[in-house]
């Protein structure tokens, strides 16, 4: 069943324009990811499907419900959250205030269960509750962020380039609980330069260049498509 679908998506920064008539949709309990060189749209896609952008013509409806130009505040009690990149932490909140942050749109009582939750699924967040987030190293600034996404309890989980600036060691931990996560019921929409790691985790991609889709298929089909392999696997 269709979780979230993207159909002709326009979208211009100015007289630019960026996305040229995107589609793509997320059935759920899928991992899907969209590839692409930096520039091809991808971020760009995932931020006006959040709310954070505004397109100028197409459709993009979750779980059956139009929401293309909802402000993102309106968007995430509906189950969607995003988890941006670079990571966007509080850097002058704690750890547990940016956490409670991200439960907002979470009933008061709730919220010590979310926190449980996360802490669970973070050992290493929980050890340093009450650590300014500014003075945590990348790899636990994504963590952060990754929690502070899941307090509001998504449905759909949309990652904006997770391994960004990560040593391998951290990138292998991150995608990790990406899979972690999607079998524990969480449907993902994941925007990763880090071709290979994508596909690998994926069911489903899409590859962005300049704007469009140029490719889409079961992910580890297109990992051994050559044109893939060219372009983004070396």
């Amino acid at each position: 069943m269709s979780m979230l679908k993207v159909e002709d998506l326009h979208v211009y920064y100015g007289s630019i324009h960026a996305i040229k008539g995107v589609s793509f949709e997320v059935n759920e309990g899928e991992i899907v990811t969209l590839i692409g060189a930096n520039g091809a749209g991808k971020s760009t896609t995932l931020n006006t499907v959040a709310g954070l952008l505004k397109p100028r013509h197409g459709h993009i409806s979750f779980e059956g419900k139009e929401i293309a130009g909802t402000p993102a505040s309106k968007i995430v009690p509906h189950g969607m959250a995003l988890c941006p990149e670079g990571r966007r932490v509080f850097q002058q909140m704690t750890v547990r205030e940016n956490l409670e942050m991200g439960g907002y749109t979470r009933p008061a009582g709730e919220i010590a269960a979310s926190l449980d939750d996360v802490f669970t699924r973070f050992p290493r967040l929980k050890e340093r509750h009450r650590q300014v987030a500014g003075t945590l190293s990348g790899g636990e600034q994504q963590m952060l962020a990754m929690g502070r996404a899941l307090m509001s309890k998504p449905k759909l989980l949309m990652l904006d380039e997770p391994s960004m600036g990560l040593a391998p060691i951290l990138v292998e931990q991150i995608f990790d609980i990406i899979g972690e996560l999607n079998r524990a019921g969480t449907t993902i929409l994941l925007v990763e330069q880090n071709a290979q790691m994508a596909l690998s985790i994926a069911n489903r991609a899409y590859v962005l260049e300049t704007g469009n889709i140029v490719k889409e298929g079961d992910a580890h089909l297109l990992m051994n498509d050559d044109d893939v392999r060219k372009a983004y696997l070396g």
